[in-house]
């Protein structure tokens, strides 16, 4: 037992991780470091954020207890005694009930990640059996269970189970092919019913773990923190945003309500419960003067209150560990939009003046949709992502033309103005616009993501 270095082993089980601890003893007994976050993190261990420990004392060898999979990871070791542990994968997909066992003394210890079921039998008297977990029991978690003598699972029990102690309840668990295999943690889409939220709703569409809630559904300025059993979701896509630009300039409470308060509240619970928060922000972060695109680390400068509140969620959201802040621009999806209302002035008959000094590209909610999704499913690194369509760069009055273009009109009915011609004779408050809203897609593209041209969108979307 002693003389052991730390080290880990992956086992024939995804996430299951069994680690060798250092133990050190003399005349006077041992003594061991059980779980030391910042070695067992640079070790391989996820960072599961323990709530609580249990310890569970058993007399006699033979004393055997499971097969549970919990909705919490678990930490598990001997504090003295010894143990027979083993492992039944029963989370839904490919690896649904894999099989894995060792021996557990005091100097190894598990981790055993949820939906994974956890049994053991002690080998010797007086064990004690002892775990962290990363939630705290509640009557509204819901377990899965396998019987312990199940045929397909065929675990070689050292003590025959008709030897062994065990509980009534275990004995009539049912065989694995009767367990409900235990599904992913939940996806919470906010703000649902935007043009984003419905992109997200066909993007996810058939996974019955992603929820949706609208405006009237979650309210981000309430009490979040018992809105939902929130250890049960492993991510939050905030599609919520007071998306007016011009009004925020005079209701500006509502825009900070929505953009910096509510976020601020879901960054809160996602740090809390260990949730990984994906943010949409917006070019208006930046003042749009510099002649290059934006990159992710650049400083923000937002010139009106739009940008103000949307840095300021920005800034909310990277306080949790575990978040990626999608920046995008001009967004095009379902409902009004740029190019719908284009597309309506060419069939009218009607020739728009359309400003020329501010330049980017065109994001379809769909791309954004998928782009989010990417993050997501790959693990990629956490933190600030640009993600809008690619190709070159246009200003508004190329969109346009291009609009006009493609429905089969003269793209020359469309007349190139600056903003400030444009907004002279505005009636009330008009927010600054960024002349460069270009964003750099290196870092998203690095991540294996590869944006559709913005032109092909458009001309699918129209289509």
């Amino acid at each position: 037992m002693f003389g052991k270095q730390l080290g880990v082993t992956e086992t024939t089980i995804p996430g299951l991780m069994l680690f060798d601890l250092p133990v050190h003893g003399d005349q006077r007994g041992w003594f061991k470091e059980n779980w030391q976050r910042e070695k067992m993190m640079a070790a391989g261990l996820p960072d599961f954020g323990p709530v609580q420990n249990n310890v569970s004392f058993n007399d006699a060898p033979g004393t055997t207890r499971g097969i549970h999979a919990e909705p919490w990871d678990k930490w598990v070791s001997v504090a003295t005694g010894r143990i027979f542990g083993a492992w039944v994968d029963l989370r839904e997909g490919p690896g649904f009930g894999a099989v894995f066992t060792a021996e557990i003394d005091p100097s190894r210890a598990i981790f055993v990640p949820r939906g994974v079921g956890n049994a053991f039998q002690t080998l010797e008297p007086n064990t004690a059996y002892t775990y962290l977990v990363n939630d705290h029991w509640s009557p509204d978690a819901e377990y899965s269970f396998v019987n312990l003598a199940d045929e397909t699972v065929a675990i070689d029990w050292p003590i025959p189970l008709s030897d062994a102690q065990l509980s009534d309840k275990d004995r009539a668990h049912p065989r694995l092919a009767d367990v409900t295999p235990v599904g992913p943690r939940k996806i919470l889409v906010t703000g649902a019913n935007g043009q984003l939220g419905r992109a997200l709703r066909a993007e996810f569409d058939g996974m019955p773990h992603v929820e949706y809630a609208g405006r009237d559904d979650l309210d981000l300025t309430g009490d979040l923190a018992s809105a939902r059993r929130w250890r049960d979701y492993g991510v939050i896509i905030n599609a919520a945003a007071y998306t007016a630009v011009d009004g925020a300039e005079s209701d500006r409470a509502a825009a900070w309500a929505a953009n910096a308060t509510g976020v601020s509240a879901l960054a809160r619970v996602a740090a809390d419960n260990g949730i990984t928060l994906v943010h949409v922000s917006s070019d208006y972060v930046f003042d749009g003067a510099i002649d290059r695109p934006y990159r992710e680390d650049d400083p923000t400068a937002p010139a009106g209150v739009y940008g103000q509140t949307k840095a300021a969620g920005d800034a909310a959201v990277m306080v949790a560990p575990r978040h990626y802040v999608v920046r995008t621009s001009w967004v095009v999806g379902d409902g009004g939009n740029f190019v719908r209302t284009m597309a309506s002035l060419a069939e009218r008959g009607i020739n728009p003046t359309v400003v020329d000094d501010q330049v980017g590209r065109l994001t379809f909610t769909s791309e954004l949709a998928r782009g989010i999704r990417h993050l997501i499913e790959t693990d990629a690194p956490f933190g600030i992502y640009n993600l809008t369509g690619g190709g070159e760069p246009r200003s508004w009055a190329d969109i346009a033309r291009r609009v006009f273009e493609l429905t089969g009109h003269d793209p020359q009915r469309v007349t190139p103005v600056s903003t400030a011609e444009y907004f002279a004779n505005a009636a009330g408050p008009i927010a600054p616009r960024p002349a460069n809203s270009v964003l750099d897609l290196t870092k998203i593209e690095r991540s294996g993501f590869r944006p559709q041209n913005a032109d092909d969108s458009l001309r699918s979307y129209l289509a």
